[in-house]
């Protein structure tokens, strides 16, 4: 059996872009080739998407550009866009104030990936980025697997390699809302991390402190109502794949998701707003109506000496890689 791959549209610079849907088990998920993005994801039983995503292309270009994709070639923040490599600056054009996020309009979640290898449960998608794409060097190949497995777990694997020393730190980019309503008030979260990175008022990170200075203390379950503001990452602990959030739903169902990365970004979605296209349940999204957990590296690595580094040089291949594994419930 192999995947099904369907045109899903044309972006505005005439490139096709493919929809491969897979199944496996108890899990259906379509995969956009723009931005290597997770468009939707279901749950047999579950009579509604666990993801925000639309069946327009024009809410990705226009107004979804993260929502459910790969960013990067650098996720998250750089402060004043630039960075020095090898006695070179690079600066990129600022897209959050004077800073850069998510490698803005160059970003890897912007461009026409290609199918490289597809299954029915599994697709690898590739991006070639040349020397100097997305205002950094090298010579760069980009993959993301997403892969299905019985009964109900998503894959994902990120791998990059560079023929030149530049910047990596790519980031699968998912809202959820495993309930099907209008926000995640429902929702209870858990992250398995005991430091966070405070934010300066520009959102760029601070050296990490305990979790309960910020009152992100989450090491147990709080429903997401309760918390105050977020857009953080959580330092987790440990190393190789490991348990680092569960977000459960009011109405039966619950992620656990395990990753390989240092860091997960957490985003209570306040922010959102696709319209006036609509969403995948027929409305357009508005404030809360998904909340972002995003394995990582962490943010502005370059100007933080003692946070992981964002570095990736020649002969040594990078990769990523997370579970999610989705239960339900039994009906009562």
């Amino acid at each position: 059996m192999t995947s099904t791959i369907r045109r899903f549209g044309t972006t505005s610079l005439g490139q096709t872009v493919e929809a491969i849907t897979l199944r496996a088990g108890e899990v259906t998920a379509r995969v956009l080739t723009l931005g290597a993005t997770l468009q939707d994801l279901r749950l047999a039983g579950t009579p509604w998407p666990l993801v925000l995503g639309s069946d327009l292309l024009g809410a990705y270009e226009q107004r979804l550009h993260w929502c459910g994709a790969v960013v990067g070639p650098v996720a998250n923040r750089l402060f004043r866009a630039q960075v020095t490599l090898e006695g070179q600056l690079w600066q990129a054009e600022p897209n959050d104030g004077a800073n850069l996020l998510h490698s803005g309009a160059e970003g890897i979640s912007q461009q026409v990936w290609t199918i490289e290898d597809a299954s029915e449960a599994a697709v690898t998608l590739r991006l070639d980025l040349p020397h100097g794409a997305a205002a950094l060097p090298g010579n760069r190949v980009i993959r993301a697997l997403f892969a299905l497995s019985p009964p109900a777990t998503l894959e994902i694997t990120l791998s990059a390699e560079t023929d030149a020393l530049t910047l990596m730190n790519l980031a699968h980019h998912p809202y959820w809302n495993l309930d099907g309503t209008a926000t995640t008030a429902g929702h209870r979260l858990q992250v398995m991390a005991d430091h966070v990175l405070p934010t300066d008022a520009e959102n760029l990170p601070l050296p990490p402190v305990p979790v309960v200075q910020l009152d992100l203390d989450l090491r147990s379950p709080r429903a997401l109502p309760d918390l105050p503001p977020v857009d953080h990452n959580f330092c987790l602990s440990g190393s190789g794949l490991r348990p680092a959030a569960r977000l459960t739903g009011a109405k039966g169902v619950t992620l656990d998701l395990h990753t390989d990365a240092p860091g997960v970004q957490v985003y209570d979605g306040r922010a959102l707003n696709s319209g006036p296209f609509p969403g995948l349940m027929g409305a357009p999204y508005a404030a809360h109506a998904g909340v972002a957990l995003e394995p990582q590296l962490w943010p502005d690595a370059p100007r933080h000496a003692d946070f992981p580094s964002i570095l990736l040089a020649p002969a040594t291949p990078w990769r990523q890689r997370s579970l999610v594994h989705l239960t339900r419930a039994p009906a009562e």
